[in-house]
């Protein structure tokens, strides 16, 4: 400020925003990053324009997870302000996507499809959050990101389990399992086995349920995780 470089000023407050955001405190965080927004537009910085609308957009995501932490978890029946906190973020993330698509940033598009997907799952809209997460994985593949291809198939799982389609997610599932060997994360791994096992279990093919819950645990005591 006393420089007068306003774009220093701009990355500053985003820089602000994002540390306040870690420590949980969103409201100061939402100011720090609108005045990263403001600047940035006031500059016709573009990037920075994008940047800002992404972060914003993360600091309601994150706020929203953490009111969700606090209630029972039940899409039908979310509280207003959890609600209204999600649906912020998800708006805040469609402005950016339309931005990094002006800019011709795939990169920057491909998180934008992902936070969508995950927001718009958190809401309870399955199948919004299925049209992004697939948007998410034909960009992944684009650019050969396995850790987010991997992410996008457990994210499709995940939503198809809540429209009733167990067949599909367990493809998806299995799919992330292979990525996850490919990887050499365990962790993920074992993850996959669990969901797996579960899904399983809802298409009532017990004998592959258990086997998949037994690689689970096998993993975890490897991993000594409680």
């Amino acid at each position: 400020r006393t420089i007068g470089d306003r774009i220093g000023e701009a990355k500053a407050s985003g820089n602000l925003g994002n540390t306040l955001k870690i420590l949980g405190q969103f409201d100061e965080a939402v100011v720090c990053c609108q005045r990263h927004l403001d600047i940035s537009q006031e500059q016709g910085d573009k990037v920075g324009e994008a940047r800002a609308l992404y972060n914003i957009g993360n600091v309601y995501h994150a706020k929203g997870k953490h009111l969700l932490w606090n209630v029972a978890q039940d899409p039908d029946s979310l509280p207003q302000e959890v609600k209204e906190t999600l649906q912020k973020a998800s708006e805040y993330y469609e402005r950016n996507l339309s931005l990094v698509k002006e800019l011709g940033d795939r990169a920057a598009q491909g998180r934008a499809y992902g936070n969508l997907g995950n927001t718009q799952y958190l809401l309870g809209n399955f199948s919004e959050a299925i049209a992004f997460h697939k948007e998410r994985l034909a960009i992944a593949k684009e650019f050969g990101d396995k850790a987010a291809e991997r992410r996008a198939y457990s994210n499709l799982g995940n939503a198809h389990i809540f429209l009733g389609r167990f067949d599909i997610s367990a493809e998806y599932y299995k799919k992330t399992l292979q990525l996850s060997r490919q990887l050499k994360d365990q962790a993920v791994e074992a993850q996959a086995c669990y969901s797996l096992g579960n899904t399983c279990t809802l298409l009532q093919d017990y004998e592959r349920a258990i086997e998949y819950h037994l690689k689970h645990l096998v993993i975890a005591q490897e991993l000594g995780d409680r």
